[in-house]
């Protein structure tokens, strides 16, 4: 019998087995993937940014916790010898209305103890001479790196010290009982002492066939992001982002340079009608009928439906996203719209139509499941896994109920 089972194998799952190890030198733990290699979902289709914190409320637990993710994935970077850079980001006020919020953004970053500088319109010019716009802030903090590159050296670690990573095992079927956790899998049964859940875009299935009740649904959201040729990929020597709109749940278009040396601009943000489809079109039968059989879905569908053909009109015409990236980087052509990729979003929804912004859990005596991780998740990874752990080990102290609750931190 192991002493931890954790599901999944993408960034939150791997911070929590070295969370582990590193409170219980020694401790076995057996980590399950059903992909044949570690980050093929979330965690290597994301942006790749090292995030500074400047949207969060400041104290809140998602500023804290991305502020010290971002020192620590700095930090493991410098000891594993992974390629990393902090260049910095600009958020870029195109209109008045921008500027009126960049003003908020600037009390928050303030707030929140976060090295920035506010840029005039000809300071912005000089500093990033192909962006428009009446003004910026400079986060300085910000940086690039390449999360699937970190999640390898990760598992390295835990591989080296009392850890097992399972990698092609799905998981079919999960029992708590009073000794343990019985997984069934595709390569056989696993027993541990505790479950951890970390699943992701499965995260509401793996919950359910735990046993588990659960009131929200995971709804998976595309975002759709293009490469930049070559001859733009110097475009910016920093990420440009705009000043995110409060009334909306995502970011909006942005240029992100990647470690690699390219340049992306995106991604919007549509409905996905498959929670692993990342090709144009994708279609389960399975993730459609999840969503749609769930009353929370058509409950958050009625309070954003605006914003919803927005994003679908940017999805099926480059043009109207062409001039969405425009509005601060008018340089760029249609033809500049190269290779089309997309990331999925695991969206937590709960059942009064509301979007999870915050973390989600469910536990029981033997098992946590994270059911919301939320953005930006890989950059706070480590401290997330250190939280994860420390709230696993605060209930084994008190002996917590075998009745399920939930509780977002």
């Amino acid at each position: 019998m192991y002493d931890y089972c954790i599901i999944g194998g993408g960034i939150v799952g791997l911070a929590v087995a070295m969370a582990l190890q590193e409170r219980m030198p020694g401790t076995s733990i057996v980590i399950l993937e059903k992909e044949p290699e570690l980050a093929r979902h979330q965690t290597g289709h994301n942006s790749g940014v090292i995030h500074a914190g400047i949207y969060y409320a400041p104290g809140s637990l998602k500023a804290k916790l991305c502020r010290e993710g971002a020192d620590a994935t700095k930090r493991f970077c410098t000891e594993n010898r992974i390629p990393f850079e902090t260049c910095g980001k600009l958020l870029v006020a195109t209109d008045h209305a921008e500027m009126q919020r960049m003003e908020a953004l600037e009390d928050r970053a303030r707030q929140n103890d976060i090295d920035y500088a506010r840029l005039s319109t000809a300071q912005l010019r000089t500093d990033e001479p192909n962006i428009a716009g009446l003004g910026a802030l400079l986060v300085h903090s910000t940086g690039i790196v390449d999360y699937a590159i970190v999640c390898r050296a990760m598992a390295r670690a835990i591989e080296t010290g009392s850890g097992e990573i399972r990698r092609g095992t799905a998981v079919t079927a999960i029992h708590e009982h009073e000794k343990g956790v019985r997984i069934e899998s595709a390569s056989g049964p696993v027993e541990a002492r505790r479950l951890i859940a970390c699943a992701g875009l499965q995260s509401d299935r793996i919950a359910l066939m735990a046993g588990v009740k659960i009131s929200h649904r995971i709804v998976p959201f595309r975002g759709e992001y293009y490469a930049l040729p070559a001859s733009k990929a110097k475009v910016t020597q920093r990420l440009i982002y705009p000043i995110p709109d409060p009334d909306l749940p995502f970011l909006g278009i942005h240029l992100t340079r990647t470690i690699d040396g390219g340049m992306t601009v995106g991604p919007n943000a549509v409905l996905g009608f498959s929670r692993e489809g990342y090709a144009k079109g994708s279609f389960a039968i399975a993730d459609v009928a999840s969503m749609t059989t769930f009353p929370g879905f058509w409950k958050m569908a009625r309070r954003n439906w605006r914003s919803a053909i927005s994003e679908f009109a940017n999805s099926a015409s480059r043009a109207r996203y062409l001039a969405e990236c425009r509005k601060y980087c008018p340089s760029l052509t249609i033809d500049d719209l190269q290779t089309p990729q997309a990331g999925i979003r695991a969206q937590a929804v709960m059942d009064d139509g509301s979007l999870v912004h915050d973390f989600l859990f469910k536990q029981t005596e033997r098992m946590l499941h994270v059911c919301n991780a939320p953005s930006p998740a890989a950059t706070s990874a480590i401290p997330i896994g250190r939280m994860i752990v420390d709230r696993l080990l605060e209930g084994e102290a008190t002996k917590a109920p075998a009745a399920p609750e939930h509780a977002r931190a």
